[in-house]
């Protein structure tokens, strides 16, 4: 029996999901286990990181059987995880502390007092921004606060680590998950020695960095046989969820630009060399050892829609929300919205920034504010796309992808507002698909990465009006400035 399968294994903040794919990219079958967060403190963001392993081991056994295919039909399982999540270990690979996940801020005092004492000294080393999501930050606030799992601990892991860790017994990490943590030297790929002392952590207690291809046997028995593969099947490291979506949905050559938007979202690049942005709006994480994708994440894409719908108590569908965007004229009569409900990252890296409605006046309505809001999430991803153009170059195609790609008149305001032809996936699972085809690379399946352009499923291609092009263009001066007048009270 000829084995035609491969796993994409999705280590998300939301959920842990196994995909099923043939080797074309058409999925098969997809399991999916939602994680519970624990918000213990305000500002602290917590997930149990046995919890991850488990469900884990739950849902590719469940994939396996959705898509009723055996052992012997299987070539491999590749991994994607979300960035920044800490936890602290001992020498028995036991978890003394939840993992913090990005969305957790209790590091905000500590990231605007290393932004103000070091410049950007650090990110000029690392790519990654000074900001409460980044391990650096959280390890600030650990070694201050004297957090004891931190003076106890053996060592430090992001929760694939840990699953790797429990399933194989290897202390390994890859290098965009390493580029991630704030720790990590971009350019040598090394573990920056003076930010370690900085922080009061030895080398020792981190893993290597490998590289996404990098390949895993000796499955934990008791682990295998529950799933029902054989201890010798190959995983595969693969790398953080952000490099994997651009993968996945095939957008890694010049000028071709991702853009994820789900709860949050991002803007994302591939690059072929390690480049900081001079102006700290962007980050730089290392896939190989000489790609590496640019990008800034925003905290804010469909939870400020989600925010919206239940605030105006509005009890219809999603779909039938954002279509009463449709009823009103772009620039929503005057109404414009910064979207920074949840703080954010890209382009402002404050936690402590804030959303704000402009322009408000008596005669505006629930379409007003929907298209509003719906613009004001685009206007951010545009500010996040242009400081990327500064450093990368500009961009020809869109690709996108999330749970907001599901809103025909969001796709079409996105054309709009860029300007250009925007490609969408048949599969929202663009991560999971660059983890499997990874795998592929890994195992010699396929020749490289750029292969798998031929192996996208390709969905539709929305194209922009023009002319509502050039209206937005003048729109987005006026939200431009807007936000940068703004910026300056968010303290």
């Amino acid at each position: 029996m000829s084995k035609q399968f491969v796993i994409g294994l999705d280590l998300g903040t939301t959920s842990v999901k196994a995909v099923v794919f043939n080797r074309q990219g058409n999925v098969v079958a997809e399991t999916e286990q939602l994680n519970t967060s624990f918000y213990p403190e305000p500002g602290f963001v917590e997930q149990d990181p046995d919890v991850i392993v488990s469900a884990s081991v739950f849902v590719l056994k469940a994939a396996m059987e959705q898509a009723d295919i055996t052992a012997e039909e299987l070539l491999s399982v590749g991994f994607s995880c979300a960035m920044h999540s800490l936890i602290c270990v001992d020498e028995n690979g036991r978890a003394l502390s939840r993992a913090m996940t990005w969305a957790d801020g209790r590091s905000s005092e500590q990231a605007a007092r290393l932004l103000q004492e070091q410049g950007t000294a650090f990110y000029e080393k690392t790519g990654t921004p000074i900001h409460p999501m980044s391990p650096l930050t959280k390890f600030i606030w650990m070694k201050e606060t004297g957090y004891a799992p931190f003076h106890e601990a053996a060592y430090f892991m992001s929760l694939k680590e840990y699953v790797l860790y429990h399933w194989f017994n290897e202390r390994v990490v890859d290098y965009s998950m390493a580029s991630a943590s704030g720790l990590l030297n971009g350019a040598l790929l090394k573990w920056d020695e003076d930010i370690l002392a900085h922080i009061g952590v030895d080398k020792q207690q981190l893993s290597t960095p490998v590289p996404p291809t990098y390949k895993l046997t000796g499955l934990n028995e008791i682990v295998a046989k529950y799933i029902g593969i054989p201890s010798d099947l190959p995983f595969v490291i693969g790398a953080a969820d952000g490099q994997l979506a651009n993968l996945g949905s095939g957008a890694i050559l010049p000028g071709e630009v991702a853009i994820t938007a789900g709860t949050s979202g991002a803007v994302r690049q591939w690059t072929n060399e390690f480049r900081a942005s001079e102006k700290h709006e962007t980050f730089c994480y290392m896939f190989t050892e000489n790609t590496a994708i640019i990008g800034g994440p925003t905290n804010n894409g469909g939870i400020a829609l989600e925010w919206l719908k239940k605030t105006l108590n509005y009890s219809g569908t999603y779909t039938e929300f954002t279509e009463e965007a449709a009823q009103v004229e772009p620039g929503a009569d005057g109404l414009f919205f910064l979207p920074y409900i949840n703080g954010e990252r890209a382009p402002l890296w404050n936690q402590n920034a804030r959303g704000t409605f402009f322009g408000l006046s008596i005669t505006h309505e629930h379409p007003h504010f929907v298209r509003s809001v719906l613009e004001g999430i685009t206007f951010n991803l545009y500010q996040i796309a242009e400081a990327l153009e500064r450093i990368a170059g500009p961009s020809e195609k869109i690709y996108v992808n999330g749970g907001l790609a599901r809103s025909p008149i969001w796709i079409q305001l996105l054309a709009d507002v860029f300007g250009k032809n925007v490609y969408m996936s048949e599969s929202h699972h663009s991560a999971a698909w660059g983890a499997a085809w990874t795998a592929l690379v890994a195992l010699g399946e396929v020749d490289s990465f750029k292969e798998i352009k031929e192996n996208v499923p390709p969905g539709d291609v929305v194209e922009p009006d023009m002319d509502r092009h050039q209206t937005y263009q003048a729109l987005y001066q006026t939200y431009a400035a807007l936000a940068a007048d703004t910026a300056k009270y968010f303290k």
